[in-house]
């Protein structure tokens, strides 16, 4: 667990301090205030995240996860500059994008006419999302190949802290009105192709982008098994991101304030999508070595990885969560957000009990799709997406923004129940023990005492008051009652350093 440990606390520490430059992007976005967005303008800029990861998903036609489960084998059996994997990957995902780019502006019509009446500011700048989309293609493929190097660091940083840097230079850029909104739109559309450039430039000088095209042993020797996984996971990956996705897409094509409301419901998405941010660097660092549990087919390891991802990931998003929610209605107030907000409040609760469901089961959906039965990853994802479309749909009509909550917490809910019981009856592995029961009772314990002693208070005290009270209890319990063993680890870890320093 050493390297994962060492790996998903510096991806940690990058992530979170992207988060803090994106806090505060998010603030310049909603601030209430001349010369400001408006949350039409701040629902467009989330509209291009979703759709433009749409349309990667579609664009990439398989090959990340073919990437992450065959290159163990290029780099046991070739040399590095005969592994053909990179400069075929790239080769089909530019083949993706331009599929995409083609069916794009065949189905333009439409697309213009389902949102014209509630999001006009969408269909102006439609032409500009593919460039975005292209953008976060070229990116992801660059960042698997990294993280199958085990360097997973630097693509954390590049999109999680830089692009976010990028981002702020054109908030400032906006609100002084160097340019103007158009201008912005433009240059936002570049970010994640210029990320992307620094990655290619990096993995180049580092020569761990081999770009040969001439197909190796291994290629030949694996090539079915290659497109048959890239075909079934592909088709999980686009449900899994249009699963992600498709609450605001659909809230701005019919809602009754559109893409308003869309920019309502994406800070409530945003506020409660803190709860899983340590749950992408645990993946990163921990998916090469469940991949290599696999092939050595060590269920031991893979069921420590299970329970050990759950209950870190269950004590990092109950503490986000709660700090959260005790505090919600004066951060609303202190920042001077936009009142408008306000109505996507409810929405954050139900959001961030979602969010804890999916990271408290843990890692359960990279083992099946790292195993032998990784086609029931694919399964699972229609079955997502048969629940949360016609929900969201149904519920966005009748409760507006709030019944998009109900319906992701319905749908994922289930989803994440059916993969818990699919490992159990396929390998008997479940990620919880008595310490995930112990753990959901003392939160709740603990921020029913804070509200009681400190609800009253508001402003900057109460804020800091009641998260400093929760949280010195908080830690205080877990190391109290061992609830994961890590936090004894990386104490140990750091006392030692800090006396090795000492002397």
């Amino acid at each position: 667990m050493g390297e994962i440990r060492k790996q998903a606390i510096l991806s940690g520490i990058v992530i979170y301090i992207g988060f803090g430059i994106g806090f505060v992007n998010t603030w310049l976005f909603i601030r209430n205030g001349q010369g400001y967005f408006t949350p039409a303008q701040y629902g467009l800029t989330r509209l291009f995240f979703d759709v433009g990861s749409l349309m990667f998903a579609v664009a990439s036609l398989g090959i990340l996860p073919v990437i992450n489960k065959f290159f163990p084998y290029y780099q046991e059996h070739l040399p590095r500059s005969k592994n053909d994997l990179f400069a075929k990957s790239l080769l089909i995902a530019l083949t993706g994008f331009l599929l995409v780019l083609a069916g794009g502006l065949l189905f333009e019509p439409l697309i213009v006419r389902k949102f014209s009446e509630r999001s006009e500011l969408f269909v102006e700048y439609f032409h500009w999302v593919f460039l975005f989309g292209a953008g976060i293609l070229m990116f992801s493929v660059l960042e698997t190949i990294s993280i199958s190097y085990r360097q997973s660091v630097l693509p954390n940083f590049l999109r999680e802290t830089a692009m976010r840097l990028l981002t702020m230079i054109l908030l400032f850029l906006f609100i002084t009105q160097t340019v103007s909104f158009d201008q912005f739109i433009s240059l936002f559309s570049f970010q994640f192709l210029a990320i992307a450039f620094i990655l290619f430039i990096v993995l180049k000088l580092k020569k761990q982008l081999p770009l040969t095209l001439k197909p190796s042993l291994v290629t030949k020797r694996f090539k079915k098994k290659m497109f048959t996984l890239g075909s079934y996971v592909y088709g999980g990956l686009v449900i899994s991101i249009l699963s992600q996705v498709i609450d605001s897409i659909l809230i701005a094509s019919i809602s009754e304030k559109g893409i308003h409301d869309a920019g309502v419901y994406n800070l409530a998405t945003y506020l409660s999508n803190l709860i899983q941010v340590p749950q992408r660097s645990i993946i990163t660092a921990t998916l090469p070595i469940l991949v290599l549990a696999w092939k050595n087919k060590n269920m031991s390891e893979i069921d420590r990885l299970y329970k050990r991802s759950s209950i870190n990931l269950l004590l990092i998003g109950l503490f986000i969560f709660f700090c959260i929610w005790m505090n919600v209605s004066d951060i609303f107030d202190l920042l001077n957000i936009q009142s408008d907000y306000k109505a996507g409040m409810y929405v954050i609760l139900i959001l961030g009990i979602t969010k804890l469901i999916d990271a408290g089961t843990g890692i359960n959906g990279q083992i099946i799709a790292t195993s032998s039965y990784w086609r029931f990853e694919f399964f699972t994802g229609i079955i997502l997406v048969l629940l949360i479309l016609p929900l969201n749909y149904i519920l966005i009509k009748k409760y507006g923004i709030i019944g998009s909550a109900y319906a992701n917490l319905l749908s994922f809910t289930i989803y994440n129940l059916i993969r818990y019981l699919f490992l159990w009856k396929k390998h008997k592995i479940q990620p919880f023990t008595v310490k995930t029961v112990y753990s959901i009772a003392i939160s709740f314990l603990l921020y029913f005492i804070a509200d009681k002693l400190f609800g009253e208070m508001h402003n900057w005290t109460g804020l800091f008051i009641r998260t400093g009270f929760f949280t010195i209890f908080f830690v205080t319990v877990v190391f109290v009652f061992k609830l994961t063993p890590d936090a004894l680890q990386l104490w140990h870890l750091i006392r030692n350093r800090f006396n090795k320093d000492a002397n």
